[in-house]
């Protein structure tokens, strides 16, 4: 559910079917002019994002487990609802509903201060990825490639490679540094539809004595939930890394979003 690394958010996308579309007769759009129209559009999404719920299936080596994702009272709660892709028997199901109706009732009564710093934590966790995705303008050089018609959509192909002298500004966002990747852009609307980064070369990061390593990868895809707001849909990670910088961590996650509606006032309320 929560990414390794620090919740680096940045992604590969699976490679699906990609169909070549002639260029416009009037020519090129600028790159820098899309890749300013996009960061405007995820600066939307990323505003927007808790103002939804959505149900969520997380997949590791060890399996896939399902969940209702519901605003509440200022941070999300995961509900459990599936396991291996079967639905929880009847009393799973209510033990899980007690669960949330006894969360639901110790936010509503928790005292301002633990409610202050509950908010805060999994506001630290949204800066953070999106100080990642807005790195992303800074870390890299764009180069138009093309245009292409993916899932429907007329995007612009971009690819992404690391820019000389780029500074990150924190350690989550050093592994930019050691990375390349590619953008399909929707031509209308500047949305992502699918991002993908991969670590070209070893980065250390201090703090961890950890080094990600090249078979590092992340996929990223995106679709609309409503007015100009696109989110989610799909991510996947696979982390090679060496800890310590000796011993080998390998991970691997793949995670779906869906079933995305508008979160209700009195489960969003703060």
């Amino acid at each position: 559910m929560r990414t390794s690394f620090g919740g680096l958010a940045i992604s590969l996308v699976l490679m699906q079917a990609v169909l070549l579309w002639p260029y416009p007769a009037n020519g090129q759009q600028d790159v820098a002019s899309i890749i300013q129209h996009s960061a405007e559009a995820n600066e939307r999404d990323w505003t927007a994002a808790p103002e939804f719920n959505n149900s969520e299936r997380d997949r590791d080596k060890a399996g896939d487990k399902s969940y209702v994702v519901t605003m509440l009272y200022g941070s999300p709660y995961e509900r459990l609802i599936a396991v291996n892709g079967q639905r929880l028997n009847g009393a799973k199901q209510k033990e899980e509903q007690e669960k949330y109706e006894k969360a639901a009732d110790e936010r509503q009564h928790e005292s301002a201060d633990k409610r202050s710093q509950r908010i805060a934590k999994y506001q630290a966790e949204r800066r953070r990825d999106h100080t990642l995705i807005q790195q992303m303008t800074k870390a890299f050089d764009f180069s138009l490639l093309g245009n292409r018609v993916v899932n429907g959509h007329h995007v612009y192909l971009i690819k992404a490679t690391p820019r000389q002298g780029y500074q990150p500004p924190d350690r989550d966002s050093k592994v930019l540094t050691g990375m390349e990747g590619t953008l399909w852009i929707d031509q209308d609307t500047f949305q992502w539809v699918k991002v993908e980064a991969h670590v070209i070369h070893p980065v250390k990061i201090e703090g961890f004595l950890a080094e990600v390593e090249p078979g590092t990868k992340f996929e990223l895809e995106k679709r609309p939930v409503g007015g100009d707001i696109w989110l989610a849909s799909h991510y996947s990670m696979k982390a090679n890394a060496k800890v310590m910088f000796l011993f080998s961590h390998k991970g691997h996650e793949d995670d779906s979003y869906f079933d995305y509606h508008k979160a209700s006032e009195a489960s969003a309320g703060q």
